[in-house]
């Protein structure tokens, strides 16, 4: 579904990928991990053609995306949920769900399955983006890519200052995601959470992609989480 090749990518002068390669097959739900600075959301973003890569291959279900805008990418079934969830927050919850619906047709999740999975979005669909809190937008966001018709999410640190009852929330929600055979692409930190859904693991350092494993494989393998991911 997805294949980076020997991805390099810069911000300025400053050297962030360098010669990152993996790939995900349909169906799986891979993370990316690794410390702050790593370089995990700058992958996303070079996936996405926010930040292009400046040499190196991406493959996504057959097309090569390689430098394409991101809206070219979008359109050929990539869902992106940024680290900064990017809802739109003079639009009421409603109108934040509706505009996806209006522009891609029949989504992964209904309307009504939505919100029997986010119950407090259905309770708050009349207030706009900006009156929800932190825990809310996270919520939007990602029921936001699930009414779309993608083939594929990027999630950038979906549990990022969440309390332990949202993260649990997040996780039930990405399981159910999973059976409908949607491929996900999860940048985390949150390690527990990672293993607890996750089909195989990377880990990003400096750069470059220092482990590569499934998920029992890296549930065993301790050294391996203290070296690069303890804090």
């Amino acid at each position: 579904m997805l294949r980076l090749e020997d991805i390099n990518t810069y911000y300025g002068d400053s050297h962030i990928l360098k010669g990152v390669s993996f790939e995900i097959k349909r169906g799986e739900l891979v993370t990316l991990l690794g410390r702050n600075g790593a370089g995990k959301s700058t992958t996303l973003k070079s996936i996405m053609g926010i930040v292009p890569p400046a040499k190196g291959t991406i493959s996504f279900d057959g097309y090569d995306v390689s430098g394409q805008k991101p809206h070219r990418i979008a359109s050929l079934g990539m869902g992106y949920v940024p680290e900064e969830r990017a809802i739109f927050p003079s639009l009421s919850v409603s109108e934040n769900l509706k505009l996806p619906m209006s522009r891609s047709g029949v989504g992964l999740w209904p309307l009504e399955k939505i919100f029997s999975y986010f119950p407090v979005l259905e309770r708050r669909r009349h207030h706009k983006g900006s009156q929800l809190s932190g825990g809310e937008q996270q919520m939007l966001a990602i029921a936001r890519i699930l009414i779309m018709r993608v083939k594929i999410i990027l999630l950038d640190e979906p549990t990022e200052g969440l309390a332990p009852m949202l993260v649990r929330e997040i996780a039930q929600i990405l399981k159910e995601t999973k059976k409908t055979g949607i491929t996900m692409l999860l940048v985390e930190q949150n390690t527990r959470f990672a293993v607890e859904i996750a089909n195989r693991h990377n880990i990003l350092h400096e750069g470059k992609i220092a482990y590569q494993g499934d998920n029992d494989e890296f549930k065993a393998d301790e050294e391996t989480q203290r070296k690069y991911l303890a804090v």
